[in-house]
C-alpha cells in the first residue's frame, strides 16, 4: 500500500489520479489533498478518501465530523507534504510547482511529476537536489511516460536521440493568417486531450512542447541536439527513441492520461488502466509532419530560452503565464503571446546563478515584463 500525498487534487490531472486510485483501493492510500479553487469538489473528495490533510486556495466552512486537518492560502498547498506520504504527486499548473517539488524534496519523498514548469525553471536546482536526497523522481507528462517506458524504465540507458511527438493543438489545420481571428474559446476545443485551460492553450502555442524539450532533457540526462519534435496527429505514439543502432522504440496507446499517471504510482509495477486496447485493425494512418516555425514561432522561442540556460527559462515561464492568462480573459489576441514572449526574454540581460531566490526574481521579471508590453 502505497500512501499518496495529491497537490492539486481538483484539476484535470489531480481528478486522473483520484480514478486510478478508486480502481486499486488496496494499492493506494490517499493521505492528503491539495486542491485549488474548486472547494465543493475538494469537499467530495475530503469525504470520499478521508485524507489526514486537506488544504483550499479560499478558506471554506467546514463539517464538524470530518476528522481530516484544513489549511487555507495561495501556498496552503505545502502543508499537504505531509511526512506520512510515500509518495508526492504534483500536478499543480505553473510556477508554483517547484516549491511543492522542492519540500517534497525536502522530506525525501518520491515524485511522481505533472509539473513541467519546475523542471522547466530549476532544472539543475530540482535534478541535483534529488540527486543528493535519493529521491526519484517519475514522469507524468504522457510524453515523458513514453520516453521512460521506452528506456525500459531505466532512465541511465544510453540513447542516441529522443523524438516527442505533438497532436498540433487545435489550431493545426489552419494557416498562419488564420491565426489572427482565433479566440480563446477556439484554443480551448483540443483534438485528442482533455486537459486543464493553460496546457490546451500551451498545445496550440506548442510552448508546451518547448517546456518539454527543457524537461527531456533534465529527467534524461541528455543535451537539446538530442531531441527532436513532430507533428503526429493521431497522438497514438506517444514518444520515440532512437538507439546507438538507429532502432527506435515507441510507446503507443490511446489517448489517456490514467496511463502515465498509473505507471508513476506503480512503479516498478503495472497495473490494469481500465483503458481499452490499442485495435490496430481500427487504425487508417499514422501520420508525421515537420513542425512549421513560422505557424509555431513559441517553440523556438521557448527552447532558445533553454539552450541558453540559466534564468532565461524562468523568465519565459513566467511570462506565458501572465500572456497565457490575458489571452484567456480576451484582453489580447493569440499571436500577441509570441509577441509578448519574445518581448520578455529579449528585454533580460541578468543570467545570474540559479538558485531558488534568483528563480523568483526571474519569474518576476518576466511576469511584469508581459505587463509592460501590454501597457499596466
Amino acid at each position: 500500500m502505497k500512501n499518496i500525498a495529491l497537490i492539486g487534487s481538483t484539476g484535470s490531472i489531480g481528478i486522473q489520479t483520484l480514478n486510478v486510485c478508486r480502481r486499486h483501493p488496496d494499492k493506494f492510500n490517499i493521505v492528503s489533498l491539495a486542491g485549488g479553487l474548486n472547494s465543493d469538489l475538494l469537499l467530495q473528495q475530503v469525504k470520499e478518501f478521508k485524507p489526514l490533510v486537506a488544504t483550499c486556495v479560499n478558506e471554506i466552512q467546514v463539517d464538524d465530523s470530518l476528522k481530516t486537518q484544513f489549511s487555507f492560502g495561495e501556498n496552503a498547498f505545502l502543508d499537504a507534504i505531509i511526512s506520512e506520504a510515500d509518495i508526492v504527486v504534483v500536478a499543480l499548473v505553473g510556477f508554483k510547482g517547484i516549491y511543492a517539488v522542492l519540500k517534497a524534496i525536502e522530506l525525501k519523498k518520491d515524485i511522481a511529476l505533472a509539473n513541467k514548469e519546475s523542471l522547466v525553471v530549476g532544472g539543475e536546482l530540482v535534478v541535483n537536489s534529488a540527486k543528493k536526497a535519493g529521491v526519484k523522481i517519475l514522469p507524468i507528462d504522457s510524453e515523458h511516460s513514453a520516453i521512460w517506458q521506452s528506456l525500459g524504465l531505466d532512465v541511465e540507458k544510453p540513447f542516441k536521440r529522443i523524438i516527442l511527438t505533438a497532436s498540433g493543438g487545435a489550431f493545426r489545420d489552419l494557416d498562419y493568417a488564420s491565426l489572427e481571428k482565433v479566440t480563446s474559446s477556439d484554443a480551448l476545443k483540443h483534438p485528442n486531450w482533455n486537459m486543464g485551460n493553460k496546457i490546451t492553450i500551451d498545445c496550440a502555442t506548442m510552448v508546451n512542447k518547448g517546456f518539454e524539450v527543457i524537461e527531456a532533457k533534465w529527467l534524461f540526462n541528455t543535451t537539446f541536439d538530442n531531441i527532436d519534435v513532430i507533428i503526429h496527429r493521431e497522438s497514438i505514439i506517444h514518444s520515440m527513441v532512437e538507439f546507438v543502432d538507429s532502432s527506435v522504440v515507441a510507446q503507443m496507446g490511446y489517448p489517456s492520461m490514467e496511463v502515465p499517471i498509473s505507471l508513476a504510482l506503480s512503479y516498478p509495477d503495472r497495473l490494469d488502466t481500465g483503458i481499452k486496447s490499442l485495435d490496430f485493425n481500427s487504425l487508417k494512418s499514422l501520420t508525421f509532419n515537420q513542425v512549421d516555425s513560422k505557424k509555431y514561432p513559441c517553440l523556438d522561442l521557448v527552447v532558445a530560452a533553454g539552450k541558453k540556460g540559466g534564468l532565461y527559462p524562468a523568465v519565459i515561464n513566467g511570462a506565458n503565464e501572465i500572456a497565457v492568462s490575458k489571452f484567456l480573459s480576451g484582453e489580447i489576441k493569440y499571436k500577441s503571446i509570441y509577441d509578448s514572449l519574445a518581448f520578455a526574454t529579449e528585454s533580460f540581460a541578468d543570467n545570474s546563478k540559479v538558485t531558488f531566490e534568483s528563480l523568483c526574481e526571474a519569474d518576476a521579471f518576466g511576469r511584469n515584463a508581459v505587463k509592460s508590453f501590454f501597457g499596466e
